[in-house]
């Protein structure tokens, strides 16, 4: 008996908070931001500089895109747009050599904004199958050589920018927040054919752009952690039932959950100036004029809301007025905190934000790049180039300072292999930093190209996707 329970102890899966410094070995990375959307692998052979004649292995070009690639073992995934065409596209890992190409269909065009893009979401694999999401269709998948598996329309989506959050795999299940300004909801469908285990609304969240995380505590339900408006919120696998929140977040959280040794670190920024809006009823007890029960442009005591061609970020629901939710979640937009939040739920059940939270940092918190946890030093990059190592412990900063040479802004987020951090501008500046504390910039490489997409890292390579070329770089031969 106790053989055998040894033997168990040794085959078990690592969960994430076993794992302290939230690396893997995994040679896939089936997920944005890789395995368990951490960003890190333990390979330490990958080179600090890159270009068509430095570490080059190979390039392909690509229509355009802005979602991260992901590997399976003989396959890499993206999608990417070609005209009104919605396309997933399958490569082999090993000579970049496009496989297949697949159209969605598009029903619907809704409104994005530049940096966005119809083809934002990165695609998940199982390591066989690949699994996309368009916010103008809803998730298909297919399967290795192409042939569709199922499909399932969501939408239309109410989300000004456009809709960009990734899907995960956990435990036969995809799951996918879909949060907007009116009628969010997170989703579990099946991952053999696409039919729906559970749908959670979430009525006190507006639009969104996170992407989920699984939380395996040591006890109890397996968790999905939620990254939303005003809130990070936790939702049993198995059944969608929420299990606990933490307030006082930021609006439009962008960013993936970090989970490591029973902790999870979230950052959600957004800008905007801080002030005291007052409740509701006293609102409209002084301007609601016609007495009923809502407010109109001009009856609002606010003259942001009266500003001409900003009324649809007020009115969530386009029913032409003002209602409590709508006045309620302007006052929360103008008062959020936004920080970078550590919080250590355990079993806990419940609002959690003034018992569970351990601490949160304010400062120099990026807009949409998601922190990164390697070496027991959490790093974050900020638009400007303004690099901060940070202590998971405490939240005490280690180091900050500015990339002279990538001063842009940076919309994928920072991976880690080993000893080096990789992190990439929207100008296609990549910077590697020594995975310290008191972290130095090695090399600067220059793209020349804008790069939205997250880095891919696995068996020694490193894959970059800029809006038109996927390259592949690592420090064996071509």
């Amino acid at each position: 008996m106790r053989l055998l329970t040894l033997l168990v102890l040794l085959l078990a899966p690592l969960h994430p908070w076993q794992d302290p410094k939230g690396a893997s070995a995994a040679s896939d990375w089936r997920q944005f931001r890789g395995p368990s959307g951490l960003g890190v692998v333990q390979t330490s052979n990958l080179p600090e500089r890159f270009g068509l004649k430095e570490n080059l292995i190979w390039k392909v070009s690509l229509p355009p895109g802005h979602s991260s690639p992901v590997l399976s073992r003989d396959h890499i995934f993206v999608t990417a747009y070609e005209g009104k065409k919605l396309l997933t596209i399958s490569l082999d890992r090993a000579t970049g050599k496009v496989l297949w190409r697949r159209q969605a269909p598009r029903p619907r065009e809704e409104s994005f904004q530049s940096t966005h893009g119809p083809a934002s979401s990165t695609p998940v694999t199982d390591g066989e199958n690949v699994y996309v999401f368009f916010g103008d269709f809803g998730i298909l998948s297919y399967g290795p050589d192409g042939r569709e598996r199922w499909r399932s329309p969501l939408g239309p989506f109410h989300n000004a920018n456009g809709h960009g959050s990734s899907p995960i795999l956990a435990d036969g299940v995809l799951l996918l927040i879909c949060d907007q300004d009116s009628g969010s909801f997170l989703i579990a469908v099946d991952q053999q054919d696409g039919s729906i285990r559970w749908r959670t609304e979430r009525p006190e969240v507006t639009r969104g752009y996170a992407t989920p995380a699984i939380y395996r505590p040591r006890r109890g339900s397996v968790q999905v952690i939620v990254p939303g408006s005003y809130q990070a919120a936790s939702y049993r696998l198995d059944t969608g039932e929420k299990l606990w929140w933490v307030r006082r977040m930021a609006w439009q959280v962008k960013c993936v959950p970090i989970i490591s040794d029973g902790t999870i670190y979230i950052n959600a920024w957004e800008p905007g100036p801080r002030r005291s809006v007052p409740p509701f009823d006293e609102v409209l007890s002084q301007y609601d004029t016609n007495r009923d029960g809502a407010l109109s442009a001009q009856e609002s005591p606010e003259p942001k809301i009266r500003e001409q061609g900003t009324w649809n970020l007020w009115d969530l629901d386009q029913d032409g007025v003002m209602g409590r939710r709508d006045w309620e979640f302007y006052q929360a937009r103008l008062s959020p905190e936004n920080s970078l939040v550590a919080i250590r739920p355990g079993n806990a059940r419940g609002d959690l934000t003034d018992s569970h939270v351990l601490w949160r940092h304010h400062k120099a918190l990026p807009n949409t790049s998601s922190p990164l946890l390697i070496n027991d030093v959490i790093f974050m990059v900020k638009d400007g180039g303004i690099v901060t190592s940070l202590d998971p412990a405490s939240g005490r900063v280690l180091k900050q300072d500015r990339l002279k040479n990538a001063i842009g802004k940076y919309w994928a987020s920072p991976v880690g292999a080993g000893d080096k951090v990789y992190v990439i501008s929207e100008d296609g500046d990549l910077t590697t930093l020594k995975a310290t504390g008191d972290w130095e910039v090695l090399a600067t490489s220059r793209f020349q190209e804008d790069c939205l997409a997250t880095p891919a890292i696995a068996n020694d390579r490193i894959y970059i996707r800029t809006l038109g070329t996927l390259y592949c770089f690592g420090k064996g031969p071509r």
